[in-house]
């Protein structure tokens, strides 16, 4: 790649997005793995630790309290930067004091503070998503995406691999995670010297407006239910190959648990970084459809890696291989879809917007897991792996569907206003909107459910079945309503 291309990586905005992308993913691990490893340690039971699981719902609702952070602005650095630094102080706070714990002496306290933390890290990753749109050009997403894509990575081999191994030989638990928060003023310190964006773009004057208006904004939109349903589908091929990746390399081919870890935390990780790295690059010479549909295929064939594993014998250098080609290509499609994420978004709304579509972004990841487990007991692993490759296939239709209305909006920096059916769209977003109040209300059962405050099972089966034939129909009545306008209007 020439020089020109690659000067975009050191530019200032560039080195801010990269610092904080590293704050905005170190947080994470604290709560999650690297918490269980300490609760491990300490004996504690399996069913707490499971609970313990739960704080994790943050990072998937934070949509819910996003309209209040882009409807009001701080009096210090403007409304996204003020943001970030009251979430990053908060973060060295909480994890500080989560440093003055002990999981058999102070449970209930750790877990408090195990909840500021994962609400206070989901506040910061509304703002940082919405900064990043509101400061990057057309032209600019791709490498800006890239680059807050390797400062995540990063800070997860930090807060994650780095920080078991630093309390495990040297440091122990409780000074490993004073170090943390340590590195969070990285974070802060970036947040005072980067730039604002833009704040021409008025903020909602309402709380009200602030809920209902990106809703009404993004559903008045032309093909808005196909471009949602493309983001659930777009990266779930590359979901099914990775739900069960590691079962599969050590229960499937044979391999033992370290080999798989070496491999998959220093190969893999390297190859993400290098796939986002080189996509961002590659970006600046494709529009963002082109970019999407290359890696989108590349994606797709990568898992082909896999396959191979499953039908021919147990070999170190084919597993490095497949691992190394499926994360270098699906970080390229992660740095193309953040991209397509962020030309989405209204920049009056930013924040609503991303952590709403990040959300359904992250539906396929997290449901794909039980389909893919009776899959393999049903057909064994190669068709597995053939089928992940095939699953990849609706996401790249609907990218062609929807390249007009995508080309549009690149170009314009506007979006198409929807013409056609006004009415029947009304009953497809009721629909929608039962069923994910029906979602809601099952996530309040099951929770009440494990804590032991209510026994429902019964109910909370019934609510996730309704809620989810109430959505999928909602959005396969809009999806369809979206092809007949498109066919109607000659855009598809």
């Amino acid at each position: 790649m020439s020089k020109q291309y690659l000067n975009i990586f050191t530019q200032r905005n560039s080195i801010m997005l990269l610092v904080l992308g590293f704050a905005s993913g170190l947080p994470l691990a604290l709560t999650s793995g690297t918490l269980q490893a300490w609760m491990t340690v300490e004996n504690i039971d399996l069913k707490t630790i499971g609970i313990f699981s739960l704080v994790g719902q943050a990072y998937v609702f934070k949509f819910l309290w996003s309209p209040f952070m882009d409807r009001y602005t701080p009096s210090l650095l403007g409304r996204r930067r003020g943001w970030l630094l009251i979430s990053q102080l908060l973060l060295v706070v909480a994890i500080v004091a989560m440093g003055f714990m002990n999981p058999t002496q102070h449970l209930w306290w750790l877990a408090a503070l195990a909840v500021v933390v994962a609400f206070c890290s989901a506040s910061q990753d509304i703002v940082f998503d919405a900064y990043k749109t509101d400061l990057l050009s057309a032209e600019e997403r791709g490498a800006g995406a890239a680059v807050s894509v390797l400062g995540y990575r990063l800070a997860m081999l930090v807060s994650g691999g780095l920080a078991l191994w630093l309390a495990d030989r040297y440091l122990g638990w409780q000074a490993t995670y004073w170090l943390m928060a340590g590195l969070m003023l990285i974070g802060v310190v970036a947040t005072l010297m980067a730039p604002e964006p833009d704040n021409s773009i008025p903020a909602p004057r309402t709380m009200e407006q602030a809920v209902v208006a990106p809703l009404r904004d993004f559903f008045a939109r032309n093909n808005a239910w196909l471009i949602l349903l493309l983001i659930v589908m777009y990266k779930l091929g590359d979901a099914f190959a990775g739900s069960l990746s590691t079962t599969f390399l050590i229960r499937g081919v044979g391999f033992d648990a370290g080999e798989v870890g070496l491999v998959n935390k220093t190969l893999g990780l390297f190859a993400t970084i290098v796939g986002a790295l080189f996509g961002g690059v590659l970006m600046q010479r494709l529009t963002l459809f082109r970019a999407l549909m290359l890696f989108g295929i590349l994606q797709a064939v990568s898992n082909i890696g896999y396959w191979i594993l499953a039908v021919t014998a147990k070999n170190i250098i084919t597993m490095g291989s497949a691992i190394f080609l499926e994360n270098l290509c699906g970080g390229m499609g992660t740095a193309a879809f953040v991209a397509l994420l962020m030309t989405l978004c209204n920049k009056s709304f930013s924040a609503t917007q991303f952590a709403l579509l990040s959300a359904l972004s992250a539906v396929g990841r997290v449901y794909v897991g039980p389909i893919a487990g009776w899959f393999v007991e049903a057909h064994g692993w190669p068709l597995f792996y053939l089928f992940s490759i095939v699953a990849a296939l609706p996401g790249l239709l609907l990218l062609a569907i929807c390249r007009q209305t995508l080309e549009y909006t690149q170009q314009t920096g506007n979006f198409m206003p929807r013409t056609e059916f006004h009415h029947s769209y009304r009953w497809a977003l009721r629909l929608l909107a039962t069923g994910c109040s029906l979602l809601g209300l099952w996530l309040l059962v099951l929770i009440s459910n494990a804590l032991d405050w209510t026994q429902w099972p019964d109910l909370a089966v019934q609510l996730l079945q309704v809620g989810a034939l109430l959505s999928l129909v909602g959005i396969v009545m809009g999806s369809a309503l979206d092809y007949l306008a498109l066919r109607r209007t000659q855009l598809a």
